[in-house]
């Protein structure tokens, strides 16, 4: 059979969809997905971005499907969306077009309580518990902690003030990383999602908060320390036992101590064996 999986969302929503998506995985699987997102499909036949192939413009006012895209949609034997499972007019512009497709909600519903990844997995027979993962190959490894100090909200951010105080702290150099809209003297910048894996995979350690950016370090197996504030860490959070989450709502009032011990308790934990990178 041949599959189309098409999944958008933000980074760490997608991150979080992935043992869902890859159980999903036919003789042929074809994934359309947000376009930061399509360096890491590793288990696809073909990523395309949503953009590129024109239905996010399908069920938009009067617009109905265009025949080359319906083609397409029709030319797979199974299409399943976490896309569109809101929008009445375009699951009626599919209805229309005679496209069938399987439709499944983005996102848990308020009041979920359970992981993130457990809930898309039951959406699709998946068996619960997994952790999302990225194989990459890392950059030279490098004796240096990654400090990511935004995210998609500032409720969520963790003051910048109390970083620097911890990076102060750290035995080692930090590389501190920031998104494309992202500003901050010094941090590097990349363009391509799975290169940034790789980039992290590389370092000793890596801080940030509730963020996209986290989610991928904790996929692509990095020691992560997880800084969450008013999302609840329960569903959110990344997962694996690379992962320390630490919660303090208000965020802000999170003291650079118990961060610290954090980072002490990580970095213990990896003079214990060898660091391969």
């Amino acid at each position: 059979m041949n599959r189309l999986l098409i999944r958008p969302g933000a980074i760490g929503d997608c991150l979080l969809c992935f043992p869902a998506l890859e159980h999903l995985k036919a003789e042929y699987t074809e994934v359309w997905t947000p376009s930061a997102v399509v360096p890491l499909i590793q288990f696809a036949d073909k990523v395309r971005s949503i953009v590129g192939t024109g239905l996010d413009l399908a069920g938009v006012g009067d617009l109905e499907i265009p025949a080359g895209l319906q083609r397409e949609l029709r030319s797979f034997g199974s299409v399943v969306s976490w896309y569109g499972a809101n929008r009445q007019e375009f699951r009626d512009a599919l209805s229309r077009a005679g496209i069938g497709c399987e439709f499944h909600a983005a996102l848990p519903p308020q009041g979920y309580r359970g992981h993130a990844t457990d809930f898309f997995c039951r959406q699709v027979r998946a068996p619960a518990g997994a952790a999302p993962h990225i194989a990459v190959r890392a950059a030279s490894p490098r004796n240096t902690v990654v400090i990511h100090p935004f995210s998609g909200s500032p409720r969520k951010n963790w003051p910048l003030d109390k970083f620097r105080e911890l990076a102060y702290r750290l035995p080692c150099e930090v590389d501190w990383v920031c998104g494309p809209d992202e500003h901050l003297s010094c941090a590097m910048h990349f363009d391509n999602l799975a290169e940034l894996a790789s980039w992290m995979r590389g370092a000793r350690l890596y801080i940030g908060n509730d963020s996209g950016i986290t989610h991928l370090a904790a996929a692509a197996g990095c020691e992560t320390i997880a800084l969450f504030g008013p999302t609840d860490a329960a569903v959110w959070a990344p997962r694996g036992p690379n992962v320390t989450v630490i919660r303090s709502n208000p965020i802000a009032e999170l003291p650079v101590d118990q961060v610290w011990t954090a980072v002490q308790d990580r970095m213990a934990g990896l003079k214990t064996r060898p660091f391969s990178g």
